[in-house]
């Protein structure tokens, strides 16, 4: 009998995601029918009516908060506005991927895209070695590798796949075809970036991510775990680090920016601090946010407090 009913809860748990998968397929079939900057403003509206109304816009409320305590209940409002819109237009850029990164190494001529640090990229390609870009979830990070692949730059990124496993096949299947080779995040996701690295490859990471098991840092004066993975390659590999981020632009633009490489912290006698080099990586994406605060996604949980906000 429990068996029975096990298999009913699955049954019916996987129609839900399977629902839902298709509620959100529908959606981006939508914005298809519409020219790219009209989709994009679209969903960037439609976000920001559907997410304020949402638990989430209570746990992004109380981030902003807990990260820019100078600022106005009005300010903070607005920023977390503009995040729901943000991601909005996240979405909706999905769909025209192909045809917003529209930057031609060879030509002069402005377009939608601009990169900055175009001799980083250059000097990678031609000078191949093993390196590490890492990025936060500012503006479209999606472009990065995308930009990197116009440059004749294939970079090995690490992803986390949404749970629902239909939007997750959905979403690696589009990735793989634009950004190259995808590595889901999972227990075996640091060997296969390992063997990357050992053969002289690059890989990309996210480093703003929850990670419930990982090091004791600050982000934003607040407390929370970061992820080890990435000092730990750098430990083993002695490979060089370069910061990178989307920033968007007014008019639907984008700045694609590679900075210089970054030497990560070491102790007296040489060997890498691990907690002062996942420090440093927090340093480097807060520095962003505080930059352009309303390019982030507030609504996600990256200090643990979901759970203290339920009534």
């Amino acid at each position: 009998m429990k068996l029975f009913i096990t298999r009913i809860v699955l049954s019916l748990e996987h129609f839900r995601q399977w629902s839902i998968a298709q509620i959100l397929f529908g959606f981006l079939n939508l914005l298809k029918v519409l020219p790219a900057d009209g989709a994009i403003r679209f969903a960037d509206w439609l976000t920001r009516q559907i997410g304020p109304r949402t638990s989430r816009h209570r746990l992004m409320l109380t981030n902003l908060r807990n990260a820019f305590p100078e600022k106005t209940e009005e300010e903070l409002a607005r920023i977390a506005m503009d995040s729901w819109g943000n991601m909005g237009r996240l979405a909706a850029e999905y769909v025209f991927l192909d045809r917003l990164f529209d930057f031609d190494p060879e030509s002069d001529k402005p377009g939608r895209v601009e990169v900055s640090g175009i001799p980083i990229f250059l000097d990678l390609r031609d000078n191949p070695r093993p390196f590490i870009v890492f990025t936060g979830h500012t503006g479209n990070f999606e472009l990065l590798p995308v930009a990197g692949a116009a440059f004749g730059l294939y970079v090995t990124v690490l992803f986390r796949p949404p749970n629902n496993p239909y939007v997750a096949k959905k979403i690696f299947d589009f990735r793989s075809a634009r950004m190259g080779k995808l590595v889901p995040s999972h227990a075996g996701s640091s060997f296969a970036l390992a063997r990357q690295l050992e053969a002289g490859q690059g890989v990309g990471v996210l480093v703003d991510q929850k990670f419930r098991k990982g090091l004791s840092t600050d982000f934003f004066g607040q407390p929370v775990k970061t992820n080890p993975l990435l000092p730990k390659l750098v430990r083993q590999f002695e490979c060089e680090v370069y910061p990178a981020r989307c920033i968007r632009l007014p008019g639907n633009r984008y700045r694609l920016e590679i900075e210089p490489r970054i030497d990560l912290p070491r102790d007296a006698a040489g060997n890498l601090d691990l907690v002062g080099s996942a420090q440093m990586l927090n340093d480097k994406v807060e520095s962003w946010v505080r930059e352009h605060p309303e390019q982030w996604l507030w609504y996600h949980d990256r200090w643990n407090i979901k759970r203290q906000l339920k009534p």
